[in-house]
């Protein structure tokens, strides 16, 4: 299937992304505030400081070589759409939708709405008022498992997603102006506190402590299987749990280095997108990688591996800076967390709206989200995907204990509720990544197909590189297949409830008249 083009009258994509853009791009989309906090659960997984720094590179360089693999179709293929394009190229427009269904109905729309609460959370160190419990609209109890409210963190986190939805929805430049300073500040909070850890404040017990004995797995957490005949194993329990161990931490750190992709959502706005887009992918993914990296050798450098095991509310980054800047570290980490989270969201709403606009084109879509406003850019797509959005904030998991009870905090005896959207996020883990190694066999399927299209650039290594990350990732899924049963099942469902949908969407498509000449 091939998307309509734009008629004469219609407003056209604006080639306004150059490489240095499309660079920040990548980079301000995966940063986020996952490198702030998810090492903590990875140590407690894994158990040493050894493996904690292999988790991280191995997420590195299975996320650079992801991003080589995706510059060749993205070379070959420069379209609005980016994956959703090469999902229906390779198989059929039902792959593609599938995709574009699932990254609506969670994929970006719950980042986006994870990454403005964490925005909110971080500003009510600064601003006490904005807090989870501080109710406009207390929470209304729907069933035994969900309620609905809105707190003024909540309300923060809405107007977060609206502010950026407009300034996005006012154009192309306005949007990478953001992201180019956003990203710009964040790298260099990064930066600074790699500086400290290893040059400025190395904490000597804590560099012996760690670096002494990289490989013995210590204070460790069983992984407890869902599947109740497969028995709990853990990273000090020899090679099979270490492998088990290591396999489930690289879904913190993996998400915490996802959405590198978004850039080939854009391609239709990236100036010489067959060069500009691959090269975006190695630098944006490749820089990406040597921070997070770095950023982990310099907790180690500051904070013993028990210290970022059991840091308060998984703030590793805090709790490192905190020996530094004694109680000064929390003010300077939530500033710094602020700047990365509202950075982050504006290049993921940016580029969202990019794959439902491809999808209308197709006719799998709302059909306003295939047409691009006075500015150039597919308003209606922002929109909607703002309105979905906000939505995902308001709703609440009523939280339960082991033996099924509400949760009450200690303090005021009142329940304690989560955010739908994380649940939300956690089933589609297992899809995500069935979309990633689907997109990468898409790569030898076109190879085979369209063997003569012009590729103006190759993935690297291939077929090594691309079949060696197939391999892996597929071991990564087989394993939360088995030991995450609960959010592996649910996430395929997510995906498959779009089946149906799409035949309707498909059904109202060959109904519709055909647009005027």
């Amino acid at each position: 299937m091939s998307e309509a083009k734009p008629t004469a009258a219609e407003p056209k994509f604006l080639q306004g992304l150059g490489l240095l853009d499309s660079t920040m791009l990548v980079a301000g989309s995966m940063i986020g505030s996952g490198i702030f906090i998810v090492s903590a659960d990875i140590a407690r997984q894994v158990g040493s400081a050894g493996w904690l720094l292999a988790a991280w590179l191995v997420t590195g360089a299975f996320t650079v070589s992801a991003a080589l693999s995706y510059g060749e179709l993205a070379a070959m293929m420069p379209r609005a759409g980016g994956q959703y394009v090469y999902l229906r190229e390779a198989y059929s427009p039902l792959w593609g939708f599938l995709y574009g269904w699932t990254l609506f109905l969670v994929i970006q729309t719950g980042t986006i709405a994870a990454v403005a609460v964490a925005f909110a959370r971080y500003f009510g160190v600064l601003a006490p008022a904005i807090s989870p419990t501080a109710w406009i609209v207390p929470p209304i109890n729907l069933s035994a498992s969900y309620a609905v409210s809105l707190s003024t963190q909540q309300l923060a986190a809405i107007l977060i997603i609206v502010l950026l939805t407009f300034i996005n929805s006012r154009g192309l430049q306005i949007g990478k102006l953001i992201q180019n300073i956003f990203t710009s500040a964040k790298t260099l909070s990064l930066i600074a506190l790699i500086l400290i850890g290893l040059l400025f404040a190395r904490n000597a017990d804590a560099v012996k402590a760690n670096f002494t004995d990289l490989w013995t797995p210590r204070g460790v957490t069983p992984i407890k299987p869902d599947l109740s005949f497969i028995s709990a194993v853990s990273a000090a329990g020899g090679a099979f749990g270490l492998f088990i161990a290591f396999c489930v931490a690289q879904v913190g750190s993996l998400f915490s280095s996802d959405a590198w992709n978004n850039i080939t959502f854009t391609a239709g706005e990236v100036k010489q997108p067959r060069r500009n887009i691959p090269l975006s992918l190695a630098l944006g993914t490749g820089l990406v990688t040597i921070l997070y990296l770095l950023a982990n050798v310099a907790y180690l450098c500051l904070l013993p591996l028990d210290k970022i095991q059991n840091a308060p509310d998984d703030r590793v980054a805090t709790a490192a800076i905190e020996t530094v800047f004694s109680g000064g570290g929390a003010v300077i980490m939530a500033v710094a967390i602020m700047i990365s989270t509202f950075g982050c969201n504006n290049g993921l709403i940016l580029a969202g709206a990019r794959v439902y606009y491809a999808m209308a084109r197709d006719g799998l879509f709302f059909r306003a989200t295939g047409k691009l406003n006075d500015r150039h850019v597919p308003g209606f797509g922002l929109a909607l995907q703002c309105v979905w959005t906000c939505l995902l904030v308001l709703p609440r998991t009523r939280l339960r204990d082991a033996a099924g009870a509400p949760m009450l905090d200690r303090l005021t005896g009142r329940e304690q509720y989560g955010n739908l959207y994380s649940n939300l996020l956690d089933y589609v883990v297992f899809a995500v990544l069935i979309f990633y190694v689907l997109t990468i066999v898409g790569l030898f399927i076109l190879r085979r197909k369209r063997p003569d299209a012009d590729r103006p650039y190759r993935a690297f290594g291939y077929p090594v590189v691309p079949a060696l990350y197939v391999v892996v990732a597929s071991a990564i899924l087989l394993v939360l297949l088995f030991y995450k049963t609960q959010t592996t099942w649910p996430g395929l469902l997510i995906v498959l409830a779009g089946v149906p949908i799409y035949f309707l969407w498909k059904r109202r498509a060959a109904a519709a008249p055909a647009p005027d000449p």
